[in-house]
């Protein structure tokens, strides 16, 4: 299988689109020659393939194999895209998985449907010929966690002959795309890891190799300069937090830091605000003016309303430990004039006292 095949055609979007989903599609269309994905799922269940042929049936058509899944395949008698019984404790995660987050309460409630129902769709492995009898999962890492919580031994998978890297890599990618199950967030991450490690040297370098527009890298990589507990806020609300709500967030956490970004991401999920209202929010407090005069927003510690011949005409206000605040209005000037002295007279006294 040629490089190419996974990345023809594929130009995705900051938020997953059904065109997107169509391409993705096509890329795991073009994974046919290595298993059949459309007869495992409909045979996960029973735990065998009908797709089942001998041996040698298998050999004529693996023109592609690699040498050691060749070896591994004979001396199993594994034929491709059958699903096998694989020990859990043999099963480990994939340093190209393409999820980063895994909800909790997620992995607990698929926890409880395995129990009751039992593992329906198989995962993929991959053979890790460096540990024989070991494999990385390339998809299926959430349901791997939730067949340890419900205390399983074994899971159903299918074996592919993938190499641990950017192909395998790309799998998993695909089918996150097609369950909606791929987020911003975990984009964010992989991206940000893959860069840091050189697996290639610019952004422009893994949006050609993806098959991605380099804006969506630019904006993931955007997303990945925020904390990993603000992601994980919004993890949990893809429906409200997208790339593009995302990626104004990681413009306000630059402008404001974490606190106040947590702040606003609570405020976007009570008040339903859109892109554009959180946009218009990040324009106005990540300008210079702000920063200039922080003390202005400063929330006040109490407040103190005052009142002439029972009118309101303003109130008096303390910030912290060490600074009060007056103001008044609709006063004549007379009166203006009087508080004005009586307040002097009040502050020479004090500095007397000290």
């Amino acid at each position: 299988m040629k490089p190419s095949q996974f990345a023809k055609g594929f130009k995705a979007r900051p938020d997953t689109t059904s065109s997107e989903k169509r391409t993705a599609l096509d890329r795991i269309n073009a994974i046919d020659g290595i298993v059949d994905l459309q007869q495992v799922s409909q045979t996960a269940a029973n735990g065998r393939s009908s797709a089942f042929v001998a041996d040698d049936q298998s050999d004529a058509n693996a023109a592609h194999e690699s040498e050691p899944y060749r070896a591994w395949r004979r001396a199993n008698r594994y034929t491709v895209g059958q699903v096998i019984e694989l020990p859990l404790k043999a099963i480990k995660p994939s340093p190209f998985n393409p999820r980063h987050f895994y909800l909790k309460a997620s992995i607990a409630e698929l926890a409880v449907n395995l129990a009751k129902q039992g593992q329906q769709q198989a995962i993929h492995v991959i053979p890790d010929y460096e540990e024989p009898g070991t494999f990385f999962v390339s998809d299926g890492g959430r349901r791997v966690r939730a067949l340890k919580e419900a205390n399983k031994e074994t899971v159903k998978a299918v074996v592919v002959d993938l190499p641990i890297g950017i192909e395998s890599y790309k799998l998993g990618y695909d089918l996150n795309v097609q369950r909606d199950s791929q987020t911003v967030f975990d984009n964010a991450v992989v991206w940000r890891r893959f860069l840091d490690e050189q697996h290639f040297q610019s952004q422009r370098e893994l949006a050609e190799h993806l098959g991605l527009d380099e804006s969506t890298i630019a904006v993931a990589l955007s997303i990945a300069k925020l904390p990993e507990n603000v992601m994980q806020e919004m993890v949990a609300r893809p429906d409200r937090f997208g790339s593009n709500m995302a990626y104004q967030i990681s413009r306000y956490h630059a402008a404001r830091g974490s606190d106040a970004t947590l702040r606003l991401i609570n405020k976007i999920t009570s008040d339903d605000l859109s892109t554009r209202q959180v946009a218009d929010i990040v324009k106005g407090r990540a300008s210079g003016q702000e920063t200039q005069k922080p003390v202005g927003r400063q929330r006040y510690a109490q407040r103190l309303e005052v009142k002439l011949d029972g009118v309101a005409v303003g109130d008096l206000k303390s910030y912290g430990e060490d600074r009060l605040e007056l103001r008044l209005r609709g006063l004549s000037r007379e009166k203006r004039d009087e508080l004005l002295h009586q307040i002097e007279t009040m502050l020479e006294k004090a500095n007397t006292q000290n």
